[in-house]
């Protein structure tokens, strides 16, 4: 399993820059790391009106049991998907981004 290392940082801009779409092979490692991770207590994004909001749940990792949602809601695809980068980033390295 890939390892965040202090030079990886410099791959945050280039996800806030574009969180969507292609990413170097620098930002698609850390990403698999994040997007790969067990599902028990994984933040997920619930499209809950579509092209329009979206909301932030964690899995339960039990096959069945409902998404938690957090009550963060998103009126942007690209704020929602900034913020679940945060949120893992601060897992996997303890570090919190700031804005």
């Amino acid at each position: 399993m890939y390892k965040i290392k202090p030079e990886d940082k410099a791959f945050v801009e280039e996800f806030k820059k574009c969180p969507i779409g292609h990413h170097s092979p620098g930002l698609q490692r850390i990403l698999n790391l994040f997007r790969g991770e067990a599902t028990a207590g994984k933040y997920v994004l619930v499209c809950t009106t579509p092209h329009k909001q979206w909301a932030l749940g964690v899995l339960s990792g039990i096959r069945g049991e409902p998404i938690r949602m957090t009550g963060e809601v998103f009126e942007s695809l690209i704020d929602a998907e900034w913020y679940v980068f945060q949120r893992r980033w601060a897992k996997y390295t303890g570090e919190e981004l700031t804005k």
